[in-house]
Formats: structure tokens, sequence, C-alpha cells
């Protein structure tokens, strides 16, 4: 399964601080976010989604080579696989170091009796 596609946290970090998302207090010594309205919003937005683009192709860009002949239904398989089922990530969960016992719970008791 691939990961979700998210910007780093320090990228995030990066587009929050940009000059027209903060203020200044009246000291100018301390920074605040100032609250966002739609426009801001969207520009925020459309950088998310032009980094995931760019990741998604470049993942594309990578795995394009390794099976030639390819077609259009290879790569949506191979870029949005189904997701795991319930046993699937249940049995995954038990792997972790960090149990989801509410998963395995959902898990078991979606067994036949």
């Amino acid at each position: 399964m691939t990961k979700p596609i998210t910007p780093p946290p320090e990228l995030v970090r990066q587009w929050i601080d940009e000059p027209q998302y903060m203020t200044e207090d009246q000291l100018g010594k301390r920074m605040y976010m100032i609250s966002l309205n739609e426009v801001k919003f969207r520009e925020i937005i459309s950088k998310a989604s032009q980094y995931g683009a760019d990741q998604e192709l470049e993942a594309c860009c990578k795995w394009l080579p390794k099976l030639p002949p390819w077609s259009a239904n290879d790569l949506r398989k191979h870029r949005r696989p189904k997701p795991p089922s319930l046993k699937e990530q249940a049995l995954a969960a038990l792997e972790d170091d960090d149990i989801d016992v509410y998963l395995i719970r959902r898990a078991l008791e979606a067994l036949d009796d």
C-alpha cells in the first residue's frame, strides 16, 4: 500500500509562516498566525495539492521504466492499490509495537461465529 502524500511538517510550517499569513504583536517581537480567509486557505491548499502532484509524478517516473511495456491499468494498480482488508490491517497491527486494539477487535467481530 502506498503512503498518503503529505507535505513534511517543515514545509507546512514554511507555508504558514509566509508574511501574508503572519502578523506581529505591537512590539514587533512575536509572530501570530492570522485567521485564514477563503483566499488564503485556497492558496495553502493549492500549494499542498501541487506538492502532492509533484510527489506522485516523481513516483510514476520511477516506476515507468521498470516494467515496459506498461498500461494505464498497470500504473493505476501500482499507484492506487486496493486498501488492505480489515484482516490484513489487524495482522499488521499485531506486528506493530503500537498495537491498535480497536482495529483488532473490529476484525474479530467481523468473523463468523
